[in-house]
């Protein structure tokens, strides 16, 4: 079944512990479906500027990522620079130019409306409610935020939230949107407002899935060398969607694996700079790494 994504797609500048990296391939919709891509056919609906490399939309069209709705307008494209020091978990921000993604409305090509699986990346919950009112149907709509969007456009936000099959949001997020400190707690108030499922990112300490009846929680994969997590969160989003989307059956059993998948793609992605170990990977990588999650939490 195929995916729609509808998020940003940057040129990233990253400074870790590991090197500094300028100019590279980044934005929300970029990592979701470049992980995505291996599980399900992809659709992605950006912008980006009249600068933004030929080499970049190589990359999504060797993982054969449908561009039908990528817009390219006169002007820059998005860009983002961030620091990562010991705290990996937190990126400060450097610099940000939104240019072409500042005027950024979202139009969801009539050959797309009909996408059974839906991932609202971390943008406005504006553009976010207007994509929603653009679809028809789908079988799955999930959503990111940010802390940005929490502060300044909670109502708008909450509406989405409303409007969710599932919400994934980091464990930060999920205690400012929620207004509760621990997690079991935050979860109850964000299931309440709307969605079935609400799955919370806890970085290098994995993700936990929670439902009305059911609670689901994984540990991350130990990486002896976290590169850069630019994108790790997207990543996961993407494993997590796309393996739903190749079983399409929203089961319990399903939504589980799914975390283990997008824990999976997450993994990858930390590895390397940018999108350069997400996008050179094969079948047995992936079901290898899967294997490995199984021997973690095994007992």
């Amino acid at each position: 079944m195929s995916v729609l994504v509808v998020g940003s797609v940057a040129l990233d500048t990253v400074q870790t512990p590991s090197g500094r990296r300028e100019e590279v391939l980044g934005g929300s919709a970029a990592y979701f479906s470049v992980a995505c891509s291996y599980f399900a056919p992809v659709r992605l609906v950006g912008v980006v500027g009249e600068d933004y490399p030929v080499s970049a939309i190589e990359i999504f069209q060797a993982r054969k990522v449908d561009l039908e709705g990528l817009e390219t307008r006169p002007g820059k494209t998005f860009r983002w620079g961030g620091s990562y020091e010991n705290d990996l978990n937190q990126a400060t921000t450097e610099f940000t130019a939104l240019n072409v993604f500042e005027d950024f409305r979202p139009r969801i090509p009539p050959s797309h409306r009909d996408s059974e699986f839906v991932f609202l990346a971390n943008i406005d919950p504006e553009l976010q409610l207007n994509v929603l009112d653009q679809v028809r149907g789908p079988k799955l709509v999930a959503g990111d935020t940010m802390n940005l969007w929490i502060d300044l456009k909670r109502d708008r936000l909450l509406e989405v939230v409303k409007r969710l099959g599932l919400l994934l949001i980091n464990d930060g997020e999920a205690r400012q949107l929620s207004g509760r400190k621990g997690l079991p707690a935050a979860a109850r108030v964000l299931l309440d407002a709307g969605p079935p499922r609400v799955l919370i990112k806890k970085g290098e300490h994995g993700a936990i899935l929670y439902a009305a009846d059911d609670i689901f929680a994984l540990p991350a994969l130990p990486i002896e060398e976290v590169v850069d997590p630019t994108g790790a969160g997207d990543a996961f989003a993407g494993g997590f969607i796309g393996f739903l989307a190749r079983q399409g059956e929203l089961s319990a059993e399903n939504f589980r694996r799914a975390v283990v998948y997008g824990s999976v793609m997450a993994s990858f992605a930390v590895s390397d700079f940018s999108l350069n170990r997400l996008t050179g990977l094969s079948e047995d990588d992936i079901e290898t790494r899967f294997s490995e999650f199984q021997k973690l939490t095994a007992f």
